[in-house]
């Protein structure tokens, strides 16, 4: 059938001087290579997607380092350093691994990371040293110190014991008080009270105390209390004898250095409890304690 004109290519055949679309050319080998040239291009090119460097663990090295330095350096908190510190020497030397792989591209980040944390652990260790040492010198310090105070409380103790002992003395010895002043008392002697009397009652033993006080300074010293108390044989307070016959002295104002002054009394004591006797007596009732003489009264 001749072709119509003006379709000189009709439905499902090739343009001209092409093989139609899936034939091998005319002229060519079915079998043998394919011309050269471009292959023809089905689907278009997608770009390969270029990985991102692995910067984190340099990053957080980083921080953790500074943050162990810092706290590293602050008086209440180096305890706490060790720990971002040490994260920081961990996750810096990570880093530096993604570094030399070439998976990371802050190795001076990393090693900086490396550097403080190391650097905290150091401060943290030595702090922690300086801090155990200082408790422990306070701790001996506070021991010592508590064993000096119960020393001198003990000594103390003893030292009381020693006065009290020694202010305790028989009829006739000596106590010499802190501002000089030596005592004596004697042992008591019978005494015949006379007409008018007061305290003695009928039946009581009336007996005479003699005190004598030396001032063994080189100042002249006040007697502000010459009169003593006499306990009886029972430990009860006797009363003071006084009577017609001038014979008592009451012991007052100034003893002059090297000299003495001598106090006499008289005391009633019950019969049943006259056979001994403790005298108590003080030159100065405000500042020194009383010493004590005591033994049997015949």
């Amino acid at each position: 059938m001749p072709t119509p004109p003006g379709d000189q290519n009709p439905v499902g055949q090739a343009p001209t001087g092409q093989a139609p679309t899936g034939q091998v050319p005319t002229g060519q080998d079915p079998w043998g290579p394919r011309p050269a040239g471009p292959a023809p291009s089905y689907w278009p090119p997608y770009p390969i997607p270029v990985p991102q460097p692995r910067n984190g663990m340099g990053i957080t090295a980083l921080v953790l380092g500074l943050t162990g330095v810092v706290l590293g350096l602050t008086v209440l908190l180096f305890w706490l350093s060790w720990l971002p510190a040490l994260l920081a020497v961990v996750f810096g030397f990570v880093g530096l691994s993604y570094a030399r792989r070439g998976l990371a591209t802050n190795k001076a980040m990393a090693l900086a990371g490396v550097i403080l944390g190391g650097v905290g652990l150091l401060i943290s260790a030595g702090v922690g040293v300086f801090f155990v040492v200082v408790a422990k010198e306070v701790a001996d310090d506070g021991r010592a110190e508590a064993a000096r105070v119960k020393a001198e409380a003990a000594a103390e103790e003893e030292k009381e014991k020693a006065e009290e002992k020694a202010r305790h003395l028989s009829f006739g010895q000596s106590y010499t008080f802190e501002n000089g002043l030596k005592v004596t008392v004697a042992k008591p002697q019978p005494f015949d009270p006379r007409e008018p009397v007061f305290g003695h009652a009928e039946g009581n033993k009336a007996v005479e105390v003699t005190v004598t006080v030396v001032n063994t300074g080189t100042e002249r010293l006040s007697v502000e209390s010459g009169l003593p108390s006499v306990n009886d044989a029972n430990g009860a307070s006797t009363e003071l004898v006084i009577d017609g016959s001038g014979r008592q002295k009451v012991l007052t104002g100034y003893v002059l250095p090297g000299k003495e002054a001598v106090g006499k009394y008289a005391f009633s004591l019950p019969s049943d409890a006259a056979g001994k006797a403790e005298v108590e007596f003080t030159p100065d009732a405000k500042r020194w304690a009383n010493a004590y003489w005591s033994g049997p009264t015949s």
